[in-house]
């Protein structure tokens, strides 16, 4: 089939991510031809402030280089701007006179800085930040010259001062405002940025207005509203940029602010798209890196014919360094009347946080010098989190982290390039950041998949964001508010689980034909997790596909490092008789058993047994009365208990027996991640009950619910959910509150982050507060239950799906060949 022709205007960063977006998902279906401006490559425009400090030199932020372009069957031509589109013809023409038709056109324009349009703004010396010939001439500046002014206090213009003093030149900067990067910080943060700059050498003039630059062959001064004025050699103008759609509009193209694209990304001709800074999308422009990323997937989505993607605006947040000052800022951080105010600070050392509050909801957050937690607050903000149950703490940071990055001593800026980041995989501080500056990582997925730092428990990923933003400062793409289930699609989880109810999704077939899935039958990411889901949405009516399930799930037994499995075989609330015991100890000596451990959950675990012998060894222990402890699955694990008031002199409740009440009612549920309960019978909390997914403490006159809580890597204590007073009311509870995390959390979410997420106060209204919802709830689980609780074990040593533990054996394979 002919290849369909596909020219890009642009070669800047947005326009070729477009690109490599497209090559990941049709890398056949074009001929693809770039046209850019500048003579070079694709760069990182972002780091043109380490250039022009002499921290990095051009070649080092080159992202894409020739060799990519000729690699990827991509023709480029540099130095060569596109002057005219022939929309009917459809064609484009140079500066050069060539000219190139298209079938498909992706305009990746970018902006142009603002040069104030005051007399004297095109006398030689005066330039914007925008681009290597700026940086090139700022540099050569300052080995002639020694004075500089830089016009505009944002970030562009702090970077460009502190280039320019680090080139040895005497720097003022001229802003017209009262306060500096007025659109990142408020006022009390801005004082202590001005002074730390102040401090390093940089001069400012506030408030002040610029009438006319002086000069006759090049610049020597500016005068000010004022009168007064100030001898300089060269001004560098950085307040601010314009969306450059002059070549779109002479073409006929619809632009207001920039121009105007749809949710697709595609302008009012349908065989044009746009993306990047030069954009107008829903009335609003963006300048910051990961909107324009988002557009580029989005866009490539579509030029790719696929069709489901979907852009629809961008929240931004800004993390970023203005001359090794940490920074942070998102949402709308200038109180207005009925907002709330949260701040800590501390001159001293250097550290301001502000949050502003509305409706105990994050509405906007500001942060100098201590950023650790902006990510955090950003997540809160984004999907507006209720507060309230933590808001005493919230401006000392993520409170539930343990020693995963927090304190001075950890703080991942101040490790060590051989320090251990990620301990599941063994990645150091050094070998991410390597990855992020030599291979031009901007996304956690990108360092995820060039290091494995964060792909695997994931406690690390606030350290390995930190890094990100640290080390590329604002073109850091934060972790996007919603996150695609897998590569297949573009749907979130809860917009995958929102389509399986309301369109009445009930095999997989059904559900990757109505949600145009991107892959014919999923991918080994998204199967279990849509398995799951349909499982939870129809237990009566959906059968459970076992090849979708890990491996541990399909064996129903824990895999070991020596391919043998364990076995555990349940115990209802860790009770066990003298019969039972005989019976694991004749199964150990019949089968041979390595070793056998008493586990955490108070059950016993048979070690060492090879896959063949699984279902000898289930129907042994099904005939002595055993079922599967699910050790292995994203189940209910174990429910823990202390002997309670029976035994113990503390004990206020039958704990041990409230304990098998639970374990009877809640055995063999899948989950979304595993799920552990525990019962103490008092507040001694001999049972551990406070670190559970939902705990149980018996007190005098009943008992308390906690949730939420997690005993692993990242230690979480248990929130209370509630009070009630009697055994029956704790079941209730808990089927309800099992049951709505069933429906509502994503798979491979533990309670502790789906407890975070949607707030405690959330599941309280939910759980407690909503008595009828709460019933319907417990219904729904006891219905699910029904075909849930089917001990595997017993079914598989009677014969079921016997070809998973039987052995290949040669005939075998000659016959399946």
């Amino acid at each position: 089939m002919k290849k369909q022709k596909l020219i890009l205007i642009g070669n800047g960063m947005a326009g070729v991510r477009t690109l490599e977006e497209l090559l990941k998902l049709e890398p056949e279906l074009y001929d693809i031809t770039v046209f850019g401006a500048e003579p070079h490559p694709n760069y990182n425009r972002i780091m043109l402030s380490p250039v022009l400090a002499g921290e990095k030199q051009v070649d080092e932020i080159v992202l894409n280089s020739r060799e990519w372009y000729a690699e990827n069957g991509i023709t480029l031509h540099t130095g060569d701007p596109v002057t005219a589109i022939d929309r009917q013809a459809r064609q484009i023409t140079t500066a050069s006179g060539m000219q190139a038709s298209y079938d498909r056109l992706l305009l990746a324009t970018g902006s142009n800085p603002f040069m104030i349009p005051i007399p004297g703004h095109d006398l030689p010396g005066v330039v914007g930040f925008r681009d290597i010939q700026d940086v090139e001439t700022m540099l050569d500046s300052a080995r002639q010259y020694k004075k500089a002014v830089v016009i505009g206090g944002g970030l562009l213009g702090l970077e460009a001062a502190n280039g320019l003093k680090k080139n040895g030149m005497d720097v003022t900067v001229v802003h017209l405002m009262d306060i500096l990067m007025e659109r990142q910080l408020d006022k009390p943060a801005a004082g202590l940025l001005k002074a730390s700059l102040e401090e390093s050498g940089l001069k400012f003039l506030m408030e002040a207005q610029t009438e006319a630059i002086l000069g006759d062959q090049r610049v020597t001064g500016l005068r000010f509203k004022d009168g007064s004025e100030l001898d300089t050699d060269l001004v560098v103008m950085a307040v601010g940029i314009r969306p450059n759609m002059a070549l779109a509009d002479a073409a006929g193209l619809h632009c207001e602010r920039g121009i105007v694209v749809n949710d697709t990304l595609q302008t009012f001709d349908p065989r044009i798209y746009a993306v990047g800074e030069c954009v107008q999308h829903r009335n609003n422009t963006y300048g910051l890196v990961a909107p324009l990323f988002e557009q580029a997937k989005v866009c490539a989505n579509h030029l790719a014919q696929l069709g489901y993607g979907r852009y629809q605006g961008s929240v931004t947040s800004t993390k970023l360094k203005v001359t090794g000052i940490d920074l942070f800022s998102a949402g709308e951080f200038n109180e207005t009347e009925g907002d709330e105010i949260l701040v800590l600070q501390d001159p001293a050392q250097g550290v301001y946080k502000k949050l502003v509050i509305r409706d105990n909801r994050i509405k906007g957050a500001v942060m100098y010098g201590d950023t650790m937690d902006g990510s955090w607050y950003f997540q809160l903000l984004r999907e507006a989190t209720d507060i309230s149950s933590f808001r005493n703490t919230i401006l000392f940071g993520q409170h539930d982290l343990g020693d995963a990055g927090h304190g001075e001593e950890t703080r991942v800026g101040m490790l060590s390039d051989e320090a251990e980041i990620c301990g599941c995989n063994g990645v150091c501080k050094g070998d991410i950041v390597n990855a992020i500056t030599t291979q031009g990582l901007f996304t956690l997925d990108e360092v995820r998949a060039h290091t494995k730092a964060s792909a695997s428990c994931g406690s690390c990923t606030g350290m390995v964001e930190a890094l990100l933003a640290s080390t590329v400062g604002e073109g850091y793409a934060a972790t996007p508010s919603k996150k695609a289930v897998c590569g297949c699609t573009s749907y979130s989880h809860d917009e995958v689980r929102k389509a399986i109810s309301e369109l009445e999704l009930k095999s997989m077939p059904e559900l990757f034909d109505r949600l145009d899935w991107g892959t014919p039958d999923g991918c080994p990411g998204c199967r279990p997790a849509l398995n799951f889901y349909l499982l939870a949405a129809w237990p009566a009516e959906y059968q459970d596909d076992a090849q979708s399930r890990f491996i541990n799930e399909r064996a129903h037994g824990n895999i070991q490092k020596d391919g043998s499995y364990s076995v555990v075989p349940r115990m209802f609330g860790g009770l066990c008789s003298a019969d039972d015991l005989r019976a694991i100890a004749d199964v150990a000596d019949k089968f041979e058993v390595p070793e056998i451990k008493v586990t955490g959950g108070q059950r016993i675990d048979l070690f060492g047994v090879k896959k063949d012998q699984l279902p000898a060894v289930w129907k042994d222990l099904s005939e002595a009365g055993f079922v599967s402890g699910h050790a292995y699955g994203k189940a209910l694990r174990t429910v823990k208990t202390c002997v309670g008031k029976n035994w113990c002199r503390f004990g206020t409740q039958d704990s041990t027996g409230l304990g098998v009440k639970l374990e009877e009612l809640t055995w063999g549920s899948w989950m979304p991640h595993k799920f552990k309960l525990a019962v103490s019978g008092c507040p001694r909390n001999c049972a551990e009950a406070t670190i559970k997914d939902l705990g149980v403490v018996c007190v005098d006159s009943g008992y308390e619910l906690h949730i939420g809580g997690n005993g692993g890597i990242k230690v979480r204590v248990t929130d209370l959910l509630c009070k009630v007073e009697s055994e029956a009311e704790v079941l209730e509870y808990t089927g309800a509150f099992i049951q709505c995390y069933r429906e509502e959390a994503h798979y491979l979410e533990r309670t502790a982050p789906w407890v975070e997420r949607v707030s405690l106060n959330y599941v309280k209204q939910r759980v407690v507060e909503d008595e009828v919802g709460r019933k319907a709830l417990y219904d729904r689980f006891k219905l699910s239950q029904k075909f849930a609780q089917v001990d595997p074990w017993k079914a598989r040593a009677e014969g079921a799906e016997t070809h998973e533990f039987t052995p290949l054996s040669i005939d075998r394979m000659r016959a399946a060949s």
